[in-house]
C-alpha cells in the first residue's frame, strides 16, 4: 500500500461500514415470517472491539433494516448505527457533525455503488475482494478476502498498524483477559 494511503490512514479516527456484502457475504436467508438471517465473520467483530481498545469510533451505514445487526451491532458496542438508509451521504455529513470530524478522519469500507457516494468523500476509502469494478475504482485501500470473510479485520489492522496502535491494543487486550498477547 502506498505511502500516500498511510498517511491518509494515521488521520483515521472513526471507522464506518456497510454491512450486507462487506460485514457478511451478502447471502440472504429469508425465514418465512419474512425475517433475515445473516453471518458475520468473528474475526471482524474483534477487530471492532480491538478498534474500540484503541480509541476509535466506529459505526455502521446500511441499506437494509436487520433485527440481527441490532443485536449484533450492540454486542459490538458500535456507537453510530443506521439501517435502512437510502441516502449513506446524508447520514455520513450528520454523523461528521455529531462527532465534530472531518471527511479526513474518517475511514469507509463498502462493496456496492450504494456505498460509492460515502467512499468518494471520506479520507480512507476501502472495498472488499469482492466489490463491484467502480467501488474498488473509488478506493484508497483493496481488501485480499472478500466480505464476510475478514475483510473487515484486515481493514481494521491496516489503520492499526498506520497509526502504531498495536501495544496499545494487546495492552488492553491483556488487561481484559488476563492473557498476555
Amino acid at each position: 500500500m502506498s505511502s500516500d494511503n498511510r498517511n491518509r490512514a494515521r488521520a483515521v479516527k472513526m471507522i464506518l461500514m456497510d454491512v450486507d456484502g462487506t460485514l457478511t457475504d451478502g447471502t440472504l436467508i429469508v425465514l418465512p415470517d419474512g425475517e433475515e438471517l445473516k453471518s458475520y465473520h468473528v474475526r471482524d467483530g474483534m477487530g471492532i472491539l480491538m478498534a474500540h481498545l484503541a480509541g476509535f469510533k466506529t459505526g455502521l451505514i446500511t441499506g437494509k433494516t436487520s433485527r440481527a445487526l441490532t443485536f449484533r451491532a450492540e454486542r459490538l458496542r458500535i456507537q453510530e448505527v443506521h439501517q435502512g438508509v437510502l441516502n449513506k451521504q446524508k447520514i455520513l455529513d450528520e454523523i461528521l457533525g455529531r462527532h465534530g470530524l472531518t471527511k479526513a478522519e474518517v475511514a469507509f469500507i463498502g462493496d456496492d455503488l450504494g456505498d460509492l457516494p460515502v467512499l468518494k468523500r471520506v479520507g480512507l476509502a476501502a472495498a472488499v475482494a469482492d466489490a463491484h469494478p467502480r467501488v474498488k475504482e473509488h478506493s484508497h485501500y483493496l481488501c485480499r478476502l472478500a466480505g464476510g470473510k475478514g475483510a473487515v479485520r484486515e481493514f481494521l489492522e491496516f489503520i492499526f498498524e498506520a497509526q502504531d496502535k498495536w501495544s496499545e491494543i494487546q495492552e488492553k487486550l491483556g488487561d481484559l483477559t488476563g492473557i498476555k498477547v
